[in-house]
């Protein structure tokens, strides 16, 4: 058996990929486990040094790792380079803070000394997936191999030129061999890699369903696991809200990576008051955005990254539509090769809707109406989703609160749309997972954290 990568704009074959045998695998793991038994017991400055050295390597060929991101799923060159810049600045913000998130912590009680230490846990599964190719690797395994632990990466079939690139940087920075390895495998052995005791966690980014799936075999296996799934995030207009800044803001969120992001606008929740105002200057700016080829122009929009989630993209457009959704603007497939899908608004979308409760991976944007702000805070907590939500409104003090009290979401923003930050902690509750990546929070995820008591 076979994975083939696919160009999403040319629906040509890039590459085909043959699959690794238990063996191989096996192998890999053992290999993995000897280099930790190394790689924890070195310095941080040491470490430090050679996720500095990757940072560069990023920086320095940003415009060669964004063409094979545009080749394998499809993302605006533009887009490309900011994910490998954002990439390098999570070296550089781990490198130079990670020593002093690690420090003991000290803490009085009746005894001589008592403290708690942070300590490496082995080597980690993470299975990513394809829509942030670069960024959802990076953010996972520079904390956890800062920290002492080594890596495992299952990503995501139609990025595996990605995969062996990235295996490949860690290398060219002066990683030893075997901290950080790709593996090509199919879903059916995630089973086989958390059963072999050298694999101490898991990490997945991808949808609710592989969340659990994977979560039922952590516990099998009785192995730490940390989740990111999708999302079905809404952002709440209040009738106060600056209308242009917050349109802006909607347009760009729900844009991102062409729409395929779990963290994008997806549900934009306004007050009767504002409803007919934002639909025109949304309509407005939406139409003006391209779609394209990323290699052949500066397009705003690159294709959806496979045929079938193309398609099934358009099958919830339309069957909203069938649900009572009106359509404002796309809605179509465009008639020409590749995986494209056009901007696309939906307006009048209810609560019974069945696009109301999915999340839509694409250029999709579902406008509901609410006739005050109490009922915008219960229209957008009925989810099971819980990662990101906004909130525009010129009242920031009532904005705080209602971001702290009463959204049920990860991550709250305030006049502007959601984004992952190295500084800040980024994860979900709910059917949109558990545990957390990024900030001090996230370099914690993977360490036993160890209590030490001298009578």
């Amino acid at each position: 058996m076979k994975f083939y990568s696919i160009n999403p704009s040319t629906e040509e074959e890039v590459r085909s990929y043959n699959l690794m045998s238990k063996e191989e695998i096996s192998n890999i793991i053992d290999n993995l486990y000897e280099r930790f038994l190394f790689w924890k017991k070195q310095d941080f400055s040491y470490k430090s040094n050679l996720v500095k050295n990757l940072s560069k390597l990023l920086k320095n060929n940003k415009e060669n790792y964004a063409r094979l991101m545009a080749v394998e799923m499809g993302k605006p060159m533009s887009q490309g380079i900011a994910e490998i810049e954002k990439c390098s600045w999570l070296c550089e913000y781990y490198a130079d803070n990670s020593e002093n998130f690690l420090k003991d912590l000290h803490i009085k009680t009746n005894a001589k000394e008592s403290f708690v230490s942070f300590s490496p846990l082995g080597t980690i599964l993470s299975i990513m997936p394809w829509n942030f190719p670069f960024w959802q690797v990076f953010r996972f395994a520079i904390p956890s191999l800062i920290v002492g632990n080594t890596v495992l990466l299952k990503h995501a079939p139609n990025v595996l030129g990605c995969s062996l690139k990235i295996e490949k940087l860690f290398l060219e920075a002066g990683f030893p061999e075997n901290t950080f390895k790709s593996i090509i495998v199919d879903i059916d052995l995630i089973e086989y890699l958390l059963s072999n005791d050298k694999i101490q966690a898991v990490t997945l980014t991808g949808s609710t369903k592989a969340g659990k799936a994977v979560a039922q075999l952590a516990g099998k296996y009785i192995k730490k696991s940390v989740l990111e799934l999708g999302g079905n995030d809404p952002y709440i207009i209040l009738d106060d809200a600056d209308l242009n800044l917050a349109v802006e803001s909607c347009v760009n969120s729900r844009l991102i990576n062409s729409g395929q992001s779990c963290i994008s606008a997806k549900r934009f929740i306004i007050v009767n008051s504002l409803k007919k105002d934002f639909e025109e200057l949304f309509i407005e700016k939406m139409s003006k955005k391209t779609f394209g080829n990323p290699l052949e122009g500066n397009f705003d929009l690159g294709p959806i990254a496979r045929k079938d989630l193309r398609d099934n993209l358009h099958y919830q457009v339309s069957r909203a539509i069938k649900d009572g959704a009106k359509l404002l603007l796309g809605g179509y497939i465009p008639n020409q090769k590749g995986y494209f899908y056009p901007p696309t608004i939906l307006t009048d979308v209810s609560e019974d809707n069945f696009i109301f409760k999915e999340e839509t991976f694409g250029p999709v944007a579902s406008i509901i109406s609410a006739k005050d702000e109490k009922e915008a805070i219960k229209i957008a907590n009925n989810s099971h989703y819980g990662l990101g939500a906004a909130i525009f409104t010129k009242d920031e003090e009532k904005a705080k609160y209602l971001a702290k009290n009463e959204l049920n979401a990860g991550s709250c923003f305030i006049n502007t749309f959601v984004v992952s930050d190295p500084r800040l902690p980024f994860g979900g509750i709910k059917e949109s997972g558990y545990g957390r990546e990024l900030s001090h929070f996230g370099l914690l995820e993977f360490v036993n954290i160890k209590t030490i008591f001298v009578k």
